[in-house]
């Protein structure tokens, strides 16, 4: 399942729980337009922001919704038990993955995230895709750590931040990680913005925000480099870029929370507090690019 366009779908949710109406029809909405695979409670899916019983029952609903399209669950949390009870939620839920990220208050060194991950992978009957995003979890992985938790059963995929622009650099960057880690173990590119460059280096997967929302338009710029057209990914990604100049401004959770809302795809408030969605200048730039891009609920 770690090939291709997973797309990663908003929760909307508010102070009374999950929107569970508007969170199946996210999903089955990218069940539909062929995606090959689901990542319910990443990031962009607020995993932590809910609590144990919601990120279950959101599990169950994404799997009930993606209707036989593999669903990859995230399971970070603060303390490892708390991770090793999600963990046993999203298996009874019948996810196909499951997505751990090492979430800290405390700093972590790099022998307690292998810690973490070891404990994990040991009680495990799924798949686990390592969540490296130091943007969220402050955790800075190396190389080196990689290879280690690569070598532990159950790892098959690592979800990297995004790669260099340049593609003989981005080259450079996939290749460099890949002589660390089994090759049984998929990587992945997230930041959509470097999706082209990422797919197009050699990473088998694109872990997508903007795919969570617009799957057709994702999957055509996945397809593209996966193929091997470089040139049209890249192309693609380009006319999309006041799109991604918006998600790395704002962060693609509180963009695709604004435009579900414009589309009608989500009432508002549709996050947790204390986040709070766009400012009023951004939600009518972001209207105006949606527009120009002509980016609709079937897009």
């Amino acid at each position: 399942m770690f090939t291709g366009l997973s797309a990663f779908p908003l929760t909307p949710s508010d102070e009374s729980g999950i929107d569970e109406q508007a969170y199946a029809q996210l999903v089955s909405r990218l069940a539909a337009a062929g995606v090959d695979s689901i990542g319910a409670l990443g990031s962009t899916g607020n995993y932590a922001y809910l609590p144990r019983e919601q990120r279950a029952k959101a599990a169950g609903i994404a799997v009930r919704a993606a209707a036989g399209t593999p669903v990859m669950v995230g399971i970070g949390a603060l303390r490892t038990s708390q991770v090793l009870a999600l963990a046993e939620d999203a298996q009874k839920a019948g996810a196909a993955a499951v997505l751990l990220a090492p979430m800290t208050y405390q700093p972590l060194t790099e022998d307690e995230v292998f810690g973490l991950y070891q404990d994990v992978t040991r009680e495990l009957s799924v798949p686990l895709c390592v969540y490296d995003n130091p943007g969220t979890t402050h955790v800075h992985f190396t190389d080196e750590l990689h290879g280690r938790i690569a070598e532990l059963p159950n790892v098959a995929a690592i979800k990297i931040p995004p790669v260099p622009a340049d593609p003989a650099a981005a080259k450079q960057r996939v290749e460099a990680l890949r002589k660390l880690v089994p090759a049984r173990v998929a990587i992945g590119v997230s930041g959509d913005w470097a999706a082209a460059s990422g797919l197009s280096a050699g990473c088998d997967t694109w872990y997508s925000v903007v795919g969570g929302l617009f799957p057709t338009t994702a999957l055509a710029l996945a397809r593209a480099a996966r193929n091997g057209d470089a040139d049209g990914a890249r192309a693609q990604s380009e006319r999309l870029e006041p799109l991604w100049e918006l998600t790395r401004r704002y962060g693609g959770l509180r963009v695709m929370s604004a435009a579900a809302a414009h589309l009608g795809l989500a009432s508002e408030p549709n996050l947790p507090l204390p986040l709070r969605g766009l400012p009023s200048d951004a939600r009518r730039r972001l209207v105006a690019v949606l527009d120009g891009l002509e980016l609709g609920t079937n897009a």
